[in-house]
């Protein structure tokens, strides 16, 4: 069957919106360079939360979604999709070495009348600055004319039931009017909403504002927290008496720092990119710092805990971190400010361990761990820093000697119990 819409990238974005072209009817071919992704998808099996396996497998055995290495499967396509990572260096600037790769493929097998439609995260300019020069160099093709280039990005929040890539608004932005006619088609014939913007850099810079804003106002409320500890008022009781206030105030938690693909990384794009034009982005780059040094007041949070409940220091003691993965309730890890805190615990002397029903293993920034069972009172302390809702957390501080609970996943009975500490 051939293929109507190619997706370059099978991760977390790729294998959902396959899905959703591919119960829209569509016939979708997703192209990997990891084999064992590969025959995992052509097995039916999925390794993506949001794709059940019993999901995937029919749409696999009616030959709606297949997989490959092979970029030669672009050729057939009508439209080639582009959703791979786009991460930061060491020194925090844009690395686009996957991006450039799979576009320099792309260009080999374009064809006129093919769309091609980035959705990775990226900073202004990129669409047309590198990848449609790429696609023109290597095809001997001129965009807007021959062939349909545009942005569209991702929207995934991993998780979650009820916003999906289906329902989620799709922002689409095209090189030229037709270009983004054609994306916007495309997207119509699967995703319930569509918006068109004026140009890919409107799109490209959408996606920044959507997480730029949530970190900015999760640092608000994360300095917040610290001016707190301070004053000695609890930064739970007034996020949560200010959210009864019903209009002109967004609730956001505080925590032990930012995770996931988007969030940590997506300021940095624009702080980088504005600095071509002379402008320095101040605030977000506070809120950057603000964020990154949560783990810090975190493992001095725990210090104090064991200091004063226990009379022990961090060093030689025995800590659990219940939870790793960067939000409750999945398995990815990706930024998760659990990895940085182990790595702080374990600088300071401490012994660490984790549990995590849903990560049953991580290796991540050098740090290789295995989830352990869940016996609190075998630890001198153990530390709340995903609130996954499978625990139950009454019978945690029932049953360990120490708490520290940086995602108030105690509650009202962590509140009046000495053995709790908050952040």
């Amino acid at each position: 069957m051939t293929p109507e819409v190619a997706i370059v990238g099978a991760g977390y974005v790729g294998v959902p919106l396959a899905r959703v072209f591919a119960e829209a009817g569509r016939t979708v071919v997703l192209v990997d360079v990891d084999r064992e992704r590969v025959e995992s998808l052509n097995r039916g099996e999925s390794y993506v939360e949001d794709v059940p396996s019993e999901v995937l497998a029919p749409l696999v055995a009616a030959g709606r979604i297949v997989a490959t290495t092979d970029y030669d499967a672009l050729r057939e396509a009508d439209a080639i999709l582009v959703a791979l990572p786009t991460p930061l260096s060491r020194q925090r600037e844009p690395d686009l070495t996957i991006l450039v790769s799979a576009a320099e493929e792309i260009a080999k097998r374009l064809r006129p009348g093919h769309l091609v439609v980035l959705e990775s995260t990226t900073y202004p300019g990129t669409t047309r600055e590198q990848v449609l020069p790429i696609l023109e160099a290597g095809s001997g093709l001129v965009g807007g004319r021959d062939f349909h280039l545009a942005f569209s990005p991702e929207r995934v929040d991993p998780g979650r039931s009820d916003w999906t890539t289906k329902n989620v608004p799709k922002v689409v932005g095209g090189i030229d009017d037709a270009s983004t006619e054609a994306a916007a088609a495309l997207y119509a014939s699967a995703i319930d909403v569509v918006h068109r913007v004026s140009s890919p850099e409107a799109a490209e810079l959408t996606k920044l504002l959507e997480n730029i804003f949530r970190s900015v106002n999760i640092a608000l409320v994360n300095e917040l927290a610290q001016l707190c500890d301070r004053m000695g008022i609890d930064v739970w009781e007034v996020v949560e008496a200010a959210a009864t206030k019903p209009f002109g105030f967004m609730s956001f938690k505080p925590g032990p720092g930012l995770g996931g693909h988007c969030i940590p990384i997506d300021p940095f794009y624009l702080t980088w990119k504005a600095r071509e034009f002379g402008f320095y982005t101040e605030f977000i780059e506070l809120a950057g710092k603000v964020n990154e040094s949560m783990p810090y007041f975190c493992r001095s949070l725990v210090s104090q805990a064991l200091n004063h409940s226990r009379q022990r220091s961090l060093k030689g003691s025995r800590i659990l971190i219940l939870g790793v993965a960067y939000k409750p309730d999945i398995a990815d890890v990706r930024e998760s400010p659990a990895v940085k805190l182990i790595a702080l615990l374990r600088n300071a002397g401490a012994d660490v361990a984790y549990h995590d029903p849903h990560v049953p293993a991580f290796e991540e920034n050098g740090i290789a761990m295995e989830s352990v069972p869940l016996e609190p009172a075998a630890y001198d302390c153990v530390v709340i820093v995903t609130d996954h809702s499978a625990i139950d957390y009454e019978q945690l501080v029932e049953e360990a000697e120490l708490v520290v609970d940086l995602r108030n996943a105690t509650g009202a009975n962590g509140k009046r119990s000495d053995k709790v500490w908050k952040l």
